[in-house]
């Protein structure tokens, strides 16, 4: 039994689970929004939640740190300089998932993972396009 386990195994072993995360992140931070599987972005909300957290501190050795997690300093160089700013009124939940029903073809749940601050949610966009 799996009893208090917290991780999500992703049908992988560790270092290709920890490549996809990161990657999952990086492309999160560059494109500010992504459509993944359900499991995929639930796995990937704590990370960025902690990159976030790093973030916000502004120091030489956090920024150290989430180059080392993203291996990625183009990457790191925008959450520096632009998603970490619009977070500081914030304390927590810095990534909002929305769930988008089933990909059509084997029937994955997906979801569209979005950072809160900064964005227009979703049903304001599809108004936005209706005008």
């Amino acid at each position: 039994m799996r009893h208090q386990k917290r991780t999500h195994k992703l049908g992988r072993d560790t270092q290709h689970r920890s490549a996809l995360i990161a990657n999952l992140a990086k492309e999160l931070i560059e494109h500010k929004r992504i459509k993944t599987t359900l499991i995929k972005a639930k796995a990937l909300r704590p990370f960025a939640e902690k990159l976030i957290t790093l973030a916000k501190k502004g120091t030489l050795h956090a920024r150290r740190l989430v180059v080392r997690k993203i291996h990625s300093k183009k990457a790191a160089r925008l959450l520096f300089k632009e998603i970490a700013p619009q977070m500081q009124g914030r304390i927590g939940g810095y990534v909002r998932i929305y769930k988008m029903g089933n990909r059509l073809s084997d029937g994955a749940k997906m979801a569209l993972i979005e950072w809160t601050e900064g964005q227009v949610p979703v049903e304001n966009q599809k108004a936005q396009k209706a005008e």
